[in-house]
């Protein structure tokens, strides 16, 4: 009886991939995920919550500072760029840091890391004030974390308060908890009321809601920050489709593929309408659409001149930008 089982399990998994195709996880740039996971551990160190991908507009360049990681703890408000650098780091004639890599590669020199870090730091201080939260001297500071175990640091560049090496970065544990600090009370200038309330909640609003890359999210818990361009498939699927877009859509999901009959197969797209209030979506706000498994994905990743095609079942979900 166990043979029957296992021979109708291999006939079942072959018949299927006849159908649905296969679904490799693409190539992606070696960095796409990477911010996540390290906010993830940030949270898990410091506590607090981590935004990433933010887009902030920068008035004294007329363009938007990326921004890889924005962590808000009870201390400060974090601002982390990520630099996945190999080789040893100096610093250059003309101030930019110099990688030297192996042999077969030639020196690549960027510009510095924690001047970048700075002025993200001061434009998204500004955004903050902006939109009503100013913050005290000092709450918004910069690091630049370098996670690769390949990098090794002139000292010049080690030295500096803003960096986080690979060895500070394995040697970093949590946080004790303590009381709140001297900052946030000093933002209410001595308030009555608890000095937490509706504090975090505007912060985090603000945060969430700032511009930021689109999110897409990959089997696997893969992720890519890019620009979602569109869907690519047939008519009728285009048409089912055609209200899943960024003016009207916030972020869609994707459901496992279902069996509707021999050969005929349907992917579940849920979608969420854009939702500019605070109170938060309800189930009965989403709505669902079904389209065959070989309809495409279109997005461009960050730091990437080639749009990526994926299928569609190779998708957990994919969050829009406003």
């Amino acid at each position: 009886m166990w043979f029957e089982i296992v021979c109708g399990l291999v006939i079942y998994k072959v018949f299927t991939r006849f159908i649905y195709g296969h679904d490799p996880i693409p190539d992606l740039p070696s960095d796409s995920d990477l911010s996540f996971s390290l906010a993830s551990r940030l949270e898990s160190i410091y506590g607090g919550k981590s935004f990433v991908g933010l887009r902030i507009p920068d008035p004294e360049t007329s363009t938007r500072q990326h921004i890889d990681v924005v962590l808000v703890t009870k201390k400060e408000v974090m601002v982390v760029a990520v630099k996945n650098i190999r080789g040893f780091v100096e610093v250059g004639k003309d101030g930019d840091w110099v990688c030297v890599g192996d042999k077969k590669h030639k020196p690549e020199s960027f510009s510095d890391p924690v001047l970048e870090v700075r002025r993200q730091a001061e434009a998204l201080e500004l955004y903050l004030e902006q939109r009503g939260l100013p913050l005290p001297k000092g709450g918004v500071i910069g690091k630049v974390l370098l996670p690769n175990p390949e990098c090794r640091l002139a000292y010049k560049i080690a030295s500096q308060p803003e960096i986080i090496s690979f060895d500070d970065w394995s040697d970093l544990k949590p946080e004790p908890k303590s009381k709140i600090s001297s900052w946030i009370k000093d933002a209410f200038h001595g308030g009555k009321s608890d000095p937490q309330d509706g504090f975090y909640e505007k912060l985090h609003f603000i945060l969430s809601t700032a511009p930021m890359w689109d999110r897409l999210e990959l089997k696997g818990d893969r992720f890519i920050l890019g620009e979602f361009m569109e869907f690519k498939g047939t008519q009728g699927d285009m048409q089912a489709l055609i209200n899943v877009k960024r003016s009207k859509v916030s972020k869609f999901i994707i459901q496992s593929s279902t069996m509707l009959g021999l050969g005929r197969s349907r992917v579940q797209v849920l979608y969420a309408p854009r939702d500019y209030r605070s109170e938060g979506l309800s189930a009965s706000d989403w709505k669902e659409v079904a389209v065959k498994p070989s309809t495409e994905v279109l997005f461009q990743p960050r730091n990437s001149k080639k749009v990526k095609k994926l299928r569609i079942t190779s998708i957990v979900s994919v969050c829009l930008s406003a």
